[in-house]
């Protein structure tokens, strides 16, 4: 029997999700209108990742 390969997509997307929030959590600013400097790097690569995410799912249910 084969492991299970891991969907590496799948695996950063999810820390990307886990980075994001527990940032959000921490900071105060992140949690207003405008989010500090380093947040807004994290809430992008997290919204990167999933728009990728969501993509491939996509086309694969074609």
């Amino acid at each position: 029997m084969s492991a299970r390969q891991t969907d590496d997509l799948f695996v950063r997307y999810m820390r990307a999700f886990e980075d994001s929030t527990k940032h959000t959590a921490d900071c105060p600013a992140c949690q207003g209108e405008t989010p500090c400097a380093q947040g807004t790097l994290i809430h992008e690569r997290f919204a990167t990742l999933q728009d990728a995410y969501r993509d491939r799912q996509s086309k694969q249910q074609r």
